[in-house]
């Protein structure tokens, strides 16, 4: 019994990465497709014929097109995320700083799949997904004040969550207007800098109201994120 299960391990794991190779695959093709000829015009056809898949495996990887959406979202949150973590990990740094660098980190994602995040970002809007995701954003955003509010550069009164609501809409609204007006490379990060400044100025102690940090033209810690 004991070398059945040995033998089956190795198996078993040889499956399972043949399993996600294959839908990374389909994956990948299916975003390529997308940025070439759009989604809306890029079919099940065309994805399994760049994948060389049969139709059979694409379905047990993804229901419907819609779900390759999903998949990008849930890529795009990973890789987010474990850049902001090194941000919010980072002890004895003001919140000023903090919050400055995680919006770098979020224009940067964005910067880096300039054509990806345009294509895409249209695409999930179009399948209403904002409305439906859990804000991941501006959990991070509420944690940063919360912990500004126990080190007192925050004023006790604000809504943490409130206000992490609010620069995730903020940043949203910067992320659309920066795919609608195809705006060059470069130009996301300095829009979130101003965001983060002006909403700074109005919860930040009297103290730090007047840190340059709130104004920094490159937040400090933002190589770190590279």
């Amino acid at each position: 019994m004991q070398r059945d299960t040995v033998q089956d391990g190795p198996a078993s794991g040889r499956r399972e990465r043949t399993k996600q190779r294959t839908r990374a695959r389909i994956y990948e093709a299916a975003i390529a497709l997308f940025i070439e000829k759009g989604y809306d015009k890029t079919t099940i056809d065309d994805i399994i014929g760049r994948a060389d898949v049969g139709r059979g495996t694409f379905f047990n990887h993804f229901q419907r097109k819609e779900d390759l959406i999903t998949e990008w979202a849930d890529v795009r949150r990973c890789l987010m995320t474990d850049r902001l973590k090194v941000s919010v990990g980072l002890e004895g740094t003001d919140t000023a700083t903090l919050l400055h660098l995680c919006v770098a980190i979020l224009a940067q994602v964005n910067e880096e799949q300039h054509e990806q995040a345009s294509t895409m970002l249209t695409a999930w809007v179009k399948t209403g997904s904002p409305l439906w995701e859990a804000p991941y954003t501006a959990a991070v955003f509420a944690d940063i004040l919360r912990d500004g509010q126990q080190r007192g550069d925050i004023d006790p009164g604000c809504e943490a969550d409130l206000i992490g609501n609010v620069l995730r809409d903020l940043y949203l609204g910067a992320l659309f207007r920066w795919v609608r007006n195809n705006s060059p490379r470069g130009e996301l990060g300095p829009e979130l800098r101003r965001i983060v400044s002006a909403l700074l100025s109005g919860i930040s102690r009297e103290t730090e109201r007047s840190s340059p940090l709130a104004g920094a033209a490159n937040p400090p810690g933002a190589a770190r994120s590279r």
